[in-house]
């Protein structure tokens, strides 16, 4: 008996040694991949510095984009993790402030990141999701760089991310290319798909990529669904004919977005549908939206 004992002992204690050097290699794997991004094919943009350049620009940060809801209304910068899962994360300073990036990023570092989502300093950026933002246009984003490098400077150094065990292992590598989405660009082919403005369904889609609507309406915008009690990204309706909106005319449609109230008389919360930014939106630009929208198939409810 007490050499079963002594076996099973021996076994057990073989397979926590086992876990623990499990878990010590794939935290180091996941430290390398978040702190060495790999090399990517750039592409260099012209940044103007004309007036209606600078406006077009502060249009797509503040309204299109909504950068603030991640980077702070001052674009100063703000915290996501500060000790969960061991590691310490932020949104970065935007400004020229002090801790700032726009104090030493060069245009081509700014293109890096917002298209490419790789670090002036090397690193994969995490939580940015440049899989949307691979779809700037030249243009729109030498505006966007243009009015960022002319924002008020905020003073507020975050330090340096730092990504710990268990996230390490969590980020990078479990959940990397949802951490990163660094995998998920055409890097060769950033900004390729760029129309020209109008009320076309081409131009909405290009809106709503730039707009990361597919981060709450799901990549097929036919919605996101949680069972409760289940964890995963916010919750958004059904956008493709198969939902409500299907059945809204286009004041309907523009109303809503105006107001924050549904033709049934619903208010939308600003919290999760942030309808007070897109409100600003030009009328061409919902318009587009719309005629996208429209233009998709009718898709029934997804559920995650």
């Amino acid at each position: 008996m007490k050499g079963i004992l002594k076996w099973i002992g021996i076994v057990l204690g073989g397979l926590v040694g086992l876990a623990l050097l499990t878990a010590v290699i794939l935290h180091f794997v996941g430290l390398s991949r978040l702190n060495n991004a790999p090399e990517v094919a750039t592409k260099p943009v012209a940044v103007p510095t004309d007036a209606a350049a600078m406006a077009r620009g502060e249009h797509l940060v503040n309204v299109v984009s909504s950068c603030g809801m991640c980077h702070g209304d001052n674009l100063g910068g703000q915290v996501f993790f500060d000790g969960e899962v061991g590691s310490y994360v932020f949104a970065a300073n935007l400004t020229a402030g002090a801790g700032g990036v726009a104090a030493t990023f060069s245009d081509a570092d700014w293109e890096r990141a917002i298209r490419h989502g790789v670090g002036g300093d090397g690193r994969v950026l995490v939580i940015m999701p440049v899989h949307f933002y691979q779809h700037y246009s030249d243009a729109d984003l030498g505006a966007l760089i243009a009015y960022l490098k002319a924002v008020p400077p905020v003073d507020n150094d975050l330090g340096v991310r730092r990504v710990g065990f268990p996230g390490s292992v969590l980020g990078g590598t479990i959940g990397f290319d949802d951490f990163t989405h660094i995998n998920g660009i055409d890097h060769a082919n950033v900004g390729a798909n760029s129309p020209t403005e109008g009320a076309t369904a081409e131009y909405g889609a290009y809106l709503m990529n730039i707009a990361l609507c597919g981060e709450c309406h799901a990549a097929n915008l036919a919605g996101i669904t949680l069972a409760e009690g289940e964890e995963g990204p916010p919750e958004g309706p059904n956008l493709t004919p198969g939902g409500d909106l299907g059945g809204w005319t286009e004041a309907d449609f523009m109303a809503t977005i105006r107001t924050g109230q549904t033709p049934d008389g619903r208010l939308l919360n600003a919290e999760m549908m942030p309808w007070p930014t897109f409100s600003q939106m030009s009328d061409t630009e919902l318009q587009a939206i719309r005629a996208y929208l429209q233009s998709l198939p009718a898709l029934p409810d997804n559920s995650q």
